[in-house]
């Protein structure tokens, strides 16, 4: 188990120091591009980002805007959150059967978060919405800390507007993805009635959609929905998993927006036209998985961890700055696929065996659609295994993945896959690289 907890530290430090990297990069690219000639506008070069002044009257050459440009290329900002929470009654443990043989409904957990954005009418706040992104840390209480823990999550997050209602009030939206550490575990001797929850560190996952006022130019104001999900992956047993909904109200504090932010601004730049084409994404990933094997009427799970190897091979059209779409082929092993026990119990409980090698490897055709944005694209799949060896492996499976940039061509991918929209298959932990990619340069 340390090992394991050891890889996701890994994972975690990975992704956290190639997107510090590429928002460094990203800075030194913005500097170069100011500089370069903005006559050439067919070139994919200009799609820097130049700041407009309020009062341009339209009169003066793109080449005087240098003098313009903001002493930083980001807003930076810091803000806090209250998120109260019901906890949905999806399992027995958390309906009454536990230790106080009471139902554990209520969640609360607070949030500090650091993040960043584009100024205002730059290419990049024009197209995704005033995009922003950063890390926060949370804390968890679910009013039982014996059999469930406090949990610190640790997280990435995204978000932007989806609509503005007036100039100071939008309703947007926010995705957090990450890890979260300081469960109680299922433990057969001293934590057996927690069935939901297997292990000590947990995917975090959350979206929510709110309302964000902009009370002034240093604060803003925010209140909204909110859905979290912890599980594990299907890497250790239980993992049933634990669901919340509820609300969240926070405060924004801007460490440096400029006062032009809050007021109207009559300019609105043309956005380039996007140069559509096909590219290419090669996926190479790997994991392990838990496995839970029926016997009898019940289901008896696995004492070891299985190996999961796959890559997908994705064709995708991208039809303009937000969104890609294609079809992939997925192939995978699943050392866990079709194993079998022995029909009566030994000593030591029943005997686990492995079919043939046949019985354990697929390959698929998925369709792919892929929301872009700065930094991070989220990956939505549906697909059927073509070829395969029948049982576990005849199957209906869904995607959800998240692709982390690192350099122009290449990005960590985090994914997880499905059967049937409810059963836990496994983790897609990998790299990816892009082929053909002639997505314009927009923030680097």
């Amino acid at each position: 188990m340390k090992h394991k907890i050891r890889i996701w530290k890994a994972i975690a430090i990975s992704v956290i120091v190639f997107f510090f990297t590429d928002t460094s990069l990203a800075k030194n690219r913005n500097t170069l591009n100011i500089r370069k000639n903005k006559a050439d506008t067919l070139s994919s070069d200009l799609f820097q980002e130049d700041i407009i002044p309020d009062d341009f009257s339209g009169t003066s050459s793109l080449t005087s805007t240098k003098s313009f440009l903001p002493r930083h290329h980001f807003i930076h900002k810091i803000g806090i959150e209250a998120r109260p929470g019901h906890i949905v009654q999806s399992h027995s443990f958390l309906q009454g059967e536990n230790e106080k043989w009471k139902p554990i409904k209520n969640s609360f957990s607070t949030h500090l978060k650091y993040s960043f954005q584009s100024h205002p009418n730059t290419y990049t706040d024009r197209i995704f919405g005033g995009a922003y992104q950063g890390i926060g840390l949370a804390y968890y209480t679910f009013g039982e800390k014996k059999s469930l823990g406090e949990p610190i999550a640790f997280y990435l997050f995204q978000g932007a507007r989806i609509t503005r209602l007036c100039y100071q009030l939008s309703l947007n939206y926010e995705w957090n993805f990450g890890l979260s550490a300081g469960w109680e575990p299922y433990d057969r001797n001293y934590n057996y009635y927690n069935t939901i929850i297997g292990s000590k560190v947990n995917a975090y996952i959350n979206t929510n959609f709110y309302l964000n006022w902009m009370l002034s130019r240093r604060f803003d104001l925010t209140a909204g929905i909110t859905l979290t999900h912890f599980s594990n992956g299907n890497t250790r047993f239980p993992n049933a998993g634990l669901n919340t909904v509820g609300i969240k109200a926070g405060l924004i504090y801007n460490i440096n927006r400029p006062n032009r932010y809050i007021a109207k601004s009559s300019f609105r730049p043309p956005i380039p036209e996007f140069p559509r084409h096909i590219s290419y994404d090669l996926v190479l990933f790997g994991s392990w998985r838990r496995k839970g094997v029926a016997f009898g009427e019940e289901h008896i799970a696995s004492p070891d961890a299985y190996t999961v190897l796959g890559f997908n091979f994705a064709p995708m059209y991208n039809l303009g700055y937000k969104f890609r779409a294609g079809l992939s082929l997925d192939g995978f092993y699943d050392g866990s696929a079709n194993i079998y026990t022995d029909d009566y119990y030994s000593y030591n409980g029943p005997n686990f065996y492995k079919p043939a090698f046949n019985k354990q490897i697929a390959l698929g055709i998925s369709g792919r659609t892929e929301f872009v944005m700065p930094y991070f694209s989220v990956n939505l799949g549906m697909g059927l295994n073509m070829l395969h060896g029948g049982g576990d492996l005849k199957a209906f499976y869904q995607i959800l993945a998240l692709k982390i940039k690192v350099t122009r061509n290449s990005f960590i991918h985090i994914g997880y896959s499905l059967q049937n929209f409810d059963t836990p298959n496994f983790l897609m932990l990998g790299i990816g690289l892009r082929f053909n990619n002639k997505y314009p340069y927009l923030y680097h």
